[in-house]
């Protein structure tokens, strides 16, 4: 997981969105869910509504339209607080997240909260995952760095096993574009330099890249990549970081 900005939606879509929900807030408590549901799924709704939704999701997510979650290919406009918990915020652009469909029906209408009714659940959207979570490179698997992490973990399968496999494979093709760029650079090729930048942005799990970017000025950098010192030096080095980053 890694942090992403949420922009504003079009005025004409945000709209549509407010009034669809006010049409759920004017039914009687016990018929939010039911009057949410059946709206969210009117034909009208997916053309309006919907599919613009799941376009401006696939425009902010990472990499190719990648899972906000777990960084595979996104497929679903997932609700982060489930519709079921909390009917009102279906149509809330700030509940909406893009989803692969693996994490979308792991995660389900799960939402484990704590302290004072606060999520469990890491928003990427609202806070920094890397602050809840620590991937190991060599392993391609998180290990918790607070409860929260702990609960995104388990509630997200985020360590299932083709993810680990794609993680370290993300890693190894990383190192080897870096390289690349390092080659173009030498040799003053800025349209090959653009291009290997926008590979390792555009693969699946983009967690990966901004994980080395950030082990790379870690105390534990050194050890990280000993077999690999290369690969440090370039992750350290201003213009490719930026680029990396934009």
């Amino acid at each position: 997981m890694i942090r992403i900005p949420r922009p504003p939606l079009p005025v004409d879509l945000a709209g549509h969105l407010a009034a669809l929900a006010e049409k759920v807030t004017a039914t009687g408590v016990q018929f939010h869910h039911a009057e949410a549901r059946r709206l969210w799924e009117l034909n009208t709704t997916r053309s309006r509504v919907r599919n613009p939704i799941r376009a401006a999701l696939c425009a902010m997510a990472p990499g190719d339209e990648q899972c906000m979650y777990c960084g595979e290919v996104g497929t679903d406009i997932e609700h982060f607080e489930p519709v079921a918990r909390n009917p009102l915020r279906t149509f809330d652009w700030l509940n909406h997240l893009l989803a692969c469909s693996t994490c979308n029906s792991h995660k389900r209408d799960q939402f484990p909260v704590g302290e004072g009714d606060q999520p469990l659940l890491i928003d990427p959207t609202i806070e920094d995952p890397f602050d809840h979570l620590q991937l190991a490179l060599s392993e391609g698997v998180y290990a918790a760095l607070s409860d929260k992490g702990e609960t995104t973990i388990a509630v997200c399968n985020l360590n299932r096993p083709q993810l680990t496999r794609a993680r370290k494979w993300s890693r190894g093709n990383a190192e080897i574009c870096l390289r690349q760029w390092a080659v173009a650079y030498r040799d003053g090729d800025e349209p090959l330099m653009r291009e290997v930048v926008r590979t390792v942005q555009e693969q699946p799990c983009a967690d990966v890249c901004q994980a080395m970017l950030r082990e790379a000025e870690g105390v534990n950098a050194n050890i990280i990549f000993e077999a690999k010192p290369d690969v440090l030096t370039l992750l350290r080095r201003p213009e490719l970081r930026e680029a990396l980053l934009s």
